[in-house]
């Protein structure tokens, strides 16, 4: 059986978050301990904080080494808290902001990472990807729900500009305020290379329809949030469409490993509906090359001090990196997936080369 050496036993990790019932957290979960690698102590995937507490705090006592938690840091927060206070590491395997860290958290958050992609580092891959397509001017529609969502828009913006790019309209909506409708209308009056979002939930096939039922055909490029084929509407067909995400759940991603892992997740009842699975399995990854690194010690401030020396470590899906005051991936190799008449396929990597400050 193979272990975590030198510790020469499995790491003990407790998972809270994500919502009763939550198909990504049995993904994450499924993914983090398929290799295994690490035992799941238990698991109370509630977004009440006041249960979400309660668990860690059941976990904790029961001695979990470490604590992984949910993909929004809001409902992360209660959890994050309870395990940095008792100087335990907190990792979440997919939150994408800056905020998984000191910049939330204060002094204490060195003690918590993020092993999804910060929204600066995958708005600027967004732009690379655009100026190497050749496209010259860009229409920018923000879903102001999320901080994630309005950082990956920004990071573009700045990003694409550096590189020569023109933003030539700067549009928002929001999840929840029936206003979509309203952007693709400002959206469809301004003429662009590409149109450029972050967004999931109702409001992506809302305004990727929208503009298409309007005779609109520009390209339009999303983030993670729109990976995946299960928000495809019937009628009209999705074409032309981009998104950056961890790796391609299509059949056909370039890493060996990734498809031997989505292989795994289909065999155990869990098949991923898009890349975000990396992010569990990655973080198992990471944890332990920091446990390695530390001498087999499990203690939050000393693999927190490894783990802020992370410069391209090697993970599943691509190399990661943290630094003192991110602590939320950068760096990583993003896939492209393009959809054609609803169907998805791999289409290519891009890595941000600038991280934009916001």
């Amino acid at each position: 059986m193979p272990t975590n050496a030198p510790l020469n036993r499995k790491l003990r990790m407790g998972l809270v978050g994500g919502g009763q019932g939550a198909f990504i957290g049995r993904v994450h979960a499924t993914a983090a301990i398929l290799d295994n690698r690490a035992a799941l102590v238990a698991g109370a995937l509630s977004s009440d904080p006041a249960k979400a507490k309660a668990c860690a705090a059941s976990l904790l006592g029961a001695g979990a080494n470490i604590v992984f938690t949910t993909c929004d840091v809001d409902f992360a927060t209660p959890v994050v808290q309870e395990a940095i206070n008792r100087g335990v590491l907190a990792v979440a395997p997919c939150i994408g902001t800056d905020q998984m860290g000191p910049k939330r958290f204060g002094a204490k958050g060195k003690l918590a990472f993020s092993f999804g992609n910060v929204a600066q580092d995958e708005g600027s891959a967004m732009a690379e990807y655009a100026h190497r397509r050749g496209w010259k001017t860009a229409a920018l529609a923000t879903n102001t729900l999320l901080v994630y969502f309005k950082n990956v828009v920004q990071a573009f913006d700045k990003r694409f500009t550096q590189l020569g790019g023109k933003v030539v309209d700067r549009e928002s909506y929001a999840t929840g305020a029936n206003n979509v409708g309203a952007a693709v209308t400002r959206l469809n009056a301004k003429k662009a290379d590409v149109v450029v979002t972050s967004t999931s939930f109702g409001e992506l096939p809302a305004l990727v329809s929208g503009l298409r039922a309007l005779g609109n055909k520009t390209p339009i490029i999303n983030s993670w949030a729109g990976d995946g084929t299960y928000w495809l509407p019937k009628n009209p067909q999705v074409t032309n469409y981009y998104c950056v995400t961890y790796a391609s759940v299509f059949g056909d991603d370039p890493n060996k490993d990734v498809k031997k892992m989505i292989a795994s997740l289909k065999k155990a009842g869990a098949p991923p509906g898009t890349g975000g699975f990396v992010g569990g399995a990655a973080a198992i990854d990471g944890v332990v090359t920091a446990i390695r690194r530390a001498h087999g010690s499990t203690s939050g401030a000393a693999l927190s001090a490894q783990l802020e020396k992370f410069k391209k470590v090697p993970a599943l899906g691509g190399a990661i990196s943290f630094s003192p005051t991110l602590h939320t991936v950068f760096g990583r190799q993003y896939r492209v997936i393009e959809i054609n008449n609803n169907k998805a396929k791999y289409v290519g990597s891009v890595t941000a080369k600038v991280l934009p400050k916001l």
